[in-house]
């Protein structure tokens, strides 16, 4: 993390090249409120004037971060939730340069995409964390769906697809002190007004983006404001406990239940099965080749043919 607040302060010319010695050894929590001062200023795409005039939130993006190139907005949303960002603020920038997606893999983040991460604070049992990643999937899927993508659908557990393409990722972390939460980042990028060229070769044939299953160029700062105001009333749901609700949601738009899928979970268990459907708790629920059934609490699901 240490990195990323001084690669940003480089990046904004807030250090010299002679002074990075000496930062590094100062406690990088001195620096909050430069960073957050930093994202104040005017960005060229992304802008908060445009965000917030029409914002239909309580809490959720009434404080924006907003800034031109970051390594990770997970990463910089971690930091500034250590150092007093108040519950529901967003982190976004235009750029990101070292993000990443489940398990490490790298996030290609260019200009033109909505790369952002919400800072939650909510009261709730860790069991119950597996389910903002899916509530927040249909936050996603409600957004697409109001500015005109027909049958977006919610890959388990973390991805967003369009005939049967990637166009959004999620990833949920939770920050913890002695196994209590205290903080969860959700972050979620979207392919919005991307160039498939751009891409390097083994991403193009599984991904997607708004611009070109839409034929036209999106608005980002429209985009990001309908999806805010999505995942506030989502949130809302599962603080208050309604995870039926949002599973009831989350199912209507399932891309995985019903196919034959590889699942592969940590520590290199892969197996073969069938998707039933999801638990209450957002496990997947696969029926394996012998007959017997498996929940799948985390991992990954390859769809096949």
């Amino acid at each position: 993390m240490k990195n990323e607040i001084i690669n940003l302060l480089k990046k904004e010319g807030k250090v010299s090249e002679e002074t990075i010695n000496e930062i590094k050894d100062i406690d990088i929590n001195e620096f909050s409120n430069l960073i957050q001062d930093i994202g104040k200023q005017e960005t060229v795409h992304i802008k908060e004037s445009e965000i917030s005039k029409d914002l239909n939130t309580k809490y959720v993006g009434k404080n924006l971060f907003i800034y031109n190139e970051v390594n990770s907005t997970n990463t910089l949303a971690k930091f500034l939730s250590a150092n007093g960002a108040e519950n529901g603020s967003v982190v976004i920038s235009e750029k990101q340069t070292a993000a990443r997606g489940r398990s490490g893999k790298a996030w290609e983040s260019p200009l033109g995409g909505v790369w952002l991460s919400i800072i939650l604070t909510p009261n709730v049992d860790h069991s119950k964390l597996p389910l903002i990643t899916l509530a927040t999937g249909v936050a996603v899927a409600k957004t697409l769906e109001k500015i005109g993508v027909e049958n977006p659908e919610i890959k388990w557990p973390n991805d967003i697809m369009i005939n049967g393409k990637k166009v959004c990722g999620i990833l949920t972390e939770a920050i913890a002190k002695f196994n209590t939460i205290e903080n969860i980042i959700i972050g979620v990028g979207i392919d919005a007004n991307l160039n498939l060229d751009d891409f390097p070769e083994e991403l193009k044939e599984g991904t997607t983006t708004l611009e070109k299953e839409l034929g036209r160029k999106g608005d980002e700062n429209l985009l990001i404001r309908l999806f805010l105001e999505e995942f506030e009333k989502i949130s809302d749901q599962f603080i208050a406990g309604g995870y039926e609700d949002i599973l009831k949601e989350w199912r209507k738009r399932s891309y995985t239940i019903g196919k034959i899928v590889e699942v592969r979970e940590p520590f290199n268990k892969y197996f073969d099965g069938y998707v039933i459907g999801i638990g209450k708790e957002g496990a997947l629920v696969v029926e394996k080749i012998d007959g017997t059934l498996e929940k799948v609490i985390s991992g990954e699901c390859i769809i096949k043919n």
